[in-house]
């Protein structure tokens, strides 16, 4: 299995809390967000780990010279800020795989990936993307899907009572994404996720994995408790 890694962010909402760090460097329990996801990863039967970089490429270089790693980690440098369309342009051109997870370097969400990956290769999906149930929030936008799970569309962030949110997990056809040839600078989320929904060939998995996303300072803090407990 090879993994995805978006980690170019710069982490603005963050900058008061973590200082000059790239997100996926923000410090929790004395250790980077990142080696938390790494750990995950080691769980899943990893074997490729493809780091999309940028803001502060070489304080992620450094630490990961300093690490012992179950897999092998390649990396791929964005040479200006390309969006997350760009930068993951860059990374899929540089996988061996078919079909390869992507994950957000400031986002974990503990699917079973293999079970995905299942569910991705027996329904020929383009893209398979890992939901996450969520209750009175107005943080994320909905992704809407059929009752065979195909994703229909991608509501607008606004406040509701519940609904299925982008875990930020995806499987992704390697030959379908590059087919479409987007440019060097685009936004994966408009760009391709919603402007080829229509297509019918993407694919929703709900999933009931932990999840957090720490781009704000109250879920960053709270990170910090939880993963006491689930990385003991």
């Amino acid at each position: 299995m090879e993994v995805i890694i978006l980690a170019g962010g710069l982490g603005t909402r963050l900058k008061g809390v973590i200082g000059d760090f790239p997100k996926c460097m923000a410090p929790v329990n004395g250790r980077p967000f990142l080696a938390y996801l790494f750990d995950y990863l080691g769980q899943q039967q990893c074997r490729r780990v493809i780091l999309s970089l940028g803001y502060k490429a070489e304080v992620v270089k450094e630490w990961l010279a300093t690490q012992d790693l179950p897999f092998v980690v390649d990396c791929v440098t964005e040479p200006e800020p390309l969006g997350t369309g760009g930068g993951l342009l860059l990374a899929v051109r540089q996988s061996v795989a078919d079909n390869v997870v992507a994950l957000n370097g400031d986002t974990m969400f503990m699917t079973d990936l293999k079970a995905q990956m299942d569910f991705h290769l027996a329904q020929h999906s383009c893209l398979t993307l890992a939901l996450k149930k969520m209750y009175s929030f107005d943080r994320y936008g909905v992704v809407n899907t059929n009752s065979a799970g195909i994703i229909t569309s991608f509501d607008e962030k606004k406040f509701r009572e519940e609904g299925m949110i982008n875990g930020g997990v995806y499987i992704i056809n390697t030959k379908a994404f590059l087919s479409k040839h987007l440019p060097a600078r685009c936004s994966f989320e408009k760009d391709y996720l919603e402007r080829y929904t229509r297509d019918n060939h993407f694919y929703g998995y709900a999933n009931e994995g932990y999840f957090i996303d720490i781009g704000i300072p109250e879920d960053y803090q709270r990170a910090q408790e939880d993963f006491k407990k689930i990385f003991s």
